[in-house]
């Protein structure tokens, strides 16, 4: 993803929830700057685009007075920046309106960010993947680091909270996930707006902490339901420490959301990240896997009721699938594939799947006696 195209996401949240204000140029231009981080080339063109009067009108209307502001907007930038500055200009207005303005001959959409290196510039080469991972970077490395301190807080509230009370570790993690729910949805009600990880938030340091934040919390009252539910069935009568539980948990749902979150700004899908899909699917395809392989199946016991793996994978999926594929945004144009793809509910799936095959290709080499 470009920058620009990332900075008309930002603007558009801002706008969406009101926390920037359109009637002062400056503080709009000042937000963007910030946003823009390293990037020096873009800092001049961005702040001159902020206190354009036809921004700010193409921002506040809609329908015919919009396309008409937002064309009459490209026209002027094109007869002052180079291509590639009013490529990334152009993208940060088609993403902040929702109005694709016309492009003159050789400014392609979703250019490279003004100023990149490439091998055809001179530059060092790229590394695409590479590229890839150093906006997310900060995000990573902090959710990362906060595994070993969740695995040490969960020690310490079960030698001092749930062990004296005799609660099992899954029951404590889905009690702590029903809590976050529940005052999201009364008094801390911006946890939801806040705590997902959001596409444009993704790349932002200043909001890397929506990394660790993001398993917590659902943004659909429905989805916490069900995946609450869910993990009450799969982890109810867990012996795991809930030290254990909660290192397992923070570092499955990193290792879900991390490749959905790049196929995401690679593939230009508009969505955010929150809830515990990525887990859930992991533990459910594992199971399943393992049902295969050893040829015996696998049951999760919800009261009176065992419930064979396989059967959670289908419906589990079935439901994921439903609230995957379809758009999320009207302005997203990215395909079914590419939606699929950008879920940690799918690379959930591939992990779960991944770590069965692993664990049986270890016990045959145990059973062969090539390992000890």
């Amino acid at each position: 993803m470009g920058k620009g195209r990332e900075l008309g996401l930002q603007l558009r949240q801002w706008i969406a929830t009101g926390s920037v204000p359109l009637d002062q140029p400056q503080a709009l231009a000042n937000r963007l700057i910030d946003a823009l981080g390293a990037e020096e080339a873009l800092r001049g063109p961005v702040r001159d685009l902020a206190a354009q009067p036809l921004l700010l009108r193409a921002l506040r209307q809609q329908g015919g007075p919009q396309r008409s502001a937002v064309q009459a907007l490209g026209s002027h930038l094109a007869g002052i920046y180079a291509p590639r500055v009013l490529a990334e200009l152009l993208d940060l207005l088609e993403a902040a309106t929702g109005v694709a303005p016309s492009r003159p001959d050789g400014v392609p959409a979703g250019s490279a960010p003004a100023g990149t290196p490439t091998s055809s510039t001179g530059g060092r080469p790229r590394l695409p993947w590479l590229e890839s991972l150093r906006p997310v970077g900060p995000g990573l490395a902090l959710a990362a680091a906060s595994a070993p301190v969740l695995f040490w807080a969960g020690g310490e509230l079960d030698r001092w909270l749930f062990d004296p009370w005799g609660w099992s570790s899954g029951v404590a993690l889905v009690l702590a996930l029903a809590l976050i729910q529940a005052l999201a949805l009364g008094p801390l009600r911006r946890l939801r707006r806040r705590w997902p990880l959001a596409l444009e938030a993704s790349g932002d340091p200043r909001r890397a902490w929506c990394w660790i934040t993001a398993p917590w919390i659902h943004a659909g009252n429905g989805e916490a339901l069900i995946n609450l539910a869910t993990l009450l069935i799969l982890l109810g009568p867990s012996s795991l420490p809930l030290s254990s539980l909660l290192l397992r948990y923070s570092l499955t749902a990193l290792a879900t959301t991390a490749p959905a979150v790049l196929v995401a700004r690679r593939a230009r899908v508009l969505r955010q990240w929150d809830g515990a899909s990525g887990p859930i699917a992991a533990l459910i395809a594992l199971a399943a896997s393992l049902s295969l392989l050893h040829w015996r199946v696998h049951t999760f016991a919800a009261g009176p009721v065992a419930i064979p793996a396989w059967v959670l994978l289908v419906v589990y999926g079935a439901l994921q699938l439903g609230g995957q594929l379809p758009r999320r945004d009207p302005q997203d144009t990215s395909s079914p594939m590419a939606r699929l793809w950008s879920s940690p509910w799918w690379w959930g799936t591939v992990l779960g799947a991944g770590w069965a095959l692993l664990t049986r290709a270890q016990e045959l080499a145990r059973s062969l006696g090539w390992l000890g």
